[in-house]
């Protein structure tokens, strides 16, 4: 298993550059983290001590998942040589799925660029 190090900086990290796949598999991890709370919330009875869990649980993982999808979108456009800065779009609700499908789809540039020697690794 790699180290908890290289995935800190997958996930919360601006720095580097990420390939199309390991951003596509990133983002499927952060929405499963996100789901599963969300989930175990809509079984839970309403107004129970077990459904406020869930619900805060939920939370949590949403605001981390919000910062760990905006810094997997930093990194994969820097694969693709572009500022992070342009990863705001993701909050535009249309946009946001036409920008991940996108960012899933480009290859990155080949060889070094200003954002890192090589994808997948931090700068």
């Amino acid at each position: 298993m790699p180290e908890m190090s290289k995935f800190v900086w997958l996930f919360f990290s601006v720095s580097g550059r990420v390939s199309r796949a390991a951003y596509f598999l990133g983002g499927m991890l952060v929405a499963v983290v996100q789901a599963f709370p969300l989930y175990r919330f809509t079984l839970a009875p309403e107004g129970s001590p077990e459904s406020m869990m869930w619900s805060t649980l939920f939370m949590v993982a949403f605001l981390a998942s919000l910062w760990s999808n905006v810094a997997l979108a930093v990194k994969r456009l820097h694969d693709l040589d572009k500022t992070g800065l342009i990863a705001v779009i993701l909050f535009v609700p249309v946009v946001s799925i036409v920008a991940f499908l996108v960012l899933c789809l480009f290859p990155g540039q080949p060889g070094p660029n200003r954002y890192g020697k090589q994808p997948n690794a931090p700068a």
